[in-house]
């Protein structure tokens, strides 16, 4: 029963209509919010920050990455500012106060041999943050090594707040993965060589040089000089081009001598024992990636492999004492893996920090598929790039 039926009709829509800014705030609540569910369960854009992945994808591409090619993940650290990663105004974006387990939903396919994927960066739970207030030295180990950091304070990152980086996954679960004179072989057969995989190369000339209009008209970085050669960083479908010129008398692939380690280089090979392992980046191998479900044995030997895995990646109380092994306060001989692991690696094999620097890629850390570059500039729009599909820019 209608009791103020005096009141006209009219007042009563007046008096529920919203103010301007009402309607203004309401709606940016709903873009915020369907803007993050979008982000964070189907698609998310990425920008190329590093030339680990030229000629194949380059600086200052962008590109959007698929959520959904191997299943979404439920947010880990739900308690964050929407809409950016693990920053803002210079401070973490995001508090420690819950943390949720791993879960993946259902997607489409699971992760396959030469996908270009997007995972947080697996080494980079610690962050190493400057704090010049201190006047103090910390002793610690970062990055399987021992430092000593002046001034400095450690973060700790969760699993989705670690930087995001993107490389082509070279080796699934159970591969065997070796690196012969720069080539990936997996199972014993040599990959497929990419048209855009970058290496450096050797060339000598009869004493002319090279033509900087030639050079750039055929989108090839102009060389440095070492010991009177030129140092090129070359595709493989430019290494044709360098070699048929007229004043090339040879060329070759800059490769490390196979079992050369240098113990105290800036950037040793993973994991990071030259003692059992006489690897570089160009002679890696032969090992095994984990796979869930497998078992290995563990020996001295082997542990550097395995340490980091058992420990943090699988969250176990991992022990060395007396040259045995505890798990869980358990001794231990041997270790089922809980997760399947990956092998990414870049495609300027000669600049890219990747697995062969930092060791396997977690599952829990996968990210997305690399769909499609959407923008890309570098001293104008690289027009014949956009809305390029990532798999085609690779061939």
């Amino acid at each position: 029963m209608r009791l103020a039926f005096w009141r006209k009709k009219e007042d009563k829509d007046k008096k529920k209509k919203k103010s301007f800014l009402r309607e203004w705030l309401d709606a940016a609540v709903f873009a915020v919010i369907a803007a993050t569910l979008i982000r964070t369960f189907f698609i998310e854009a990425y920008t190329i920050p590093t030339p680990s992945m030229e000629g194949s994808l380059l600086v200052n591409d962008y590109l959007f990455v698929s959520k959904v090619a191997y299943g979404p993940r439920t947010p880990m650290t739900p308690v964050a500012v929407p809409l950016v990663h693990n920053t803002i105004f210079g401070g973490e974006s995001y508090s420690k106060s819950v943390q949720w387990g791993y879960h993946r939903l259902p997607g489409f396919g699971d992760v396959e041999r030469n996908d270009v994927v997007v995972f947080n960066f697996p080494n980079g739970d610690t962050v190493i943050k400057e704090m010049p207030e201190r006047d103090y030295y910390t002793e610690c180990r970062v990055d399987g090594r021992d430092k000593i950091l002046a001034y400095y304070d450690i973060i700790t990152r969760p699993i989705d707040k670690k930087d995001n980086y993107i490389k082509r996954c070279v080796a699934l679960p159970g591969d065997e993965l070796q690196v012969k004179d720069g080539e990936v072989y997996i199972n014993g057969k040599k990959e497929e060589t990419w048209p855009h995989v970058q290496y450096e190369y050797v060339v000598a000339t009869n004493g002319q040089s090279f033509s900087m209009d030639f050079l750039e008209e055929h989108g090839i970085m102009p060389p440095g000089i070492d010991g009177g050669a030129y140092i090129f960083l070359l595709e493989n479908e430019d290494v044709d081009v360098i070699k048929n010129l007229p004043q090339v008398t040879s060329i070759k692939r800059k490769c490390e001598p196979e079992g050369m380690v240098i113990p105290h280089a800036r950037y040793q090979v993973f994991p990071h024992d030259v003692k059992h392992f006489n690897w570089n980046r160009d002679f890696y191998g032969p090992l095994t990636i984990p796979k869930e479900g497998a078992t290995v044995q563990l020996t001295p030997e082997n542990i550097a492999l395995y340490r980091r895995l058992i420990d943090v990646y699988e969250g176990n109380d991992f022990e060395e004492k007396g040259g045995k092994f505890y798990i869980n306060g358990k001794e231990a001989t041997s270790y089922t893996f809980k997760m399947d692991y990956f092998w990414m690696m870049g495609d300027n094999r000669h600049n890219s920090l990747d697995s062969r620097y930092w060791g396997f890629v977690p599952m829990d850390h996968i990210v997305g598929k690399a769909s499609f570059v959407w923008f890309s500039h570098m001293d104008g729009i690289r027009w014949s790039r956009l809305f390029r599909g990532v798999s085609s820019l690779s061939k």
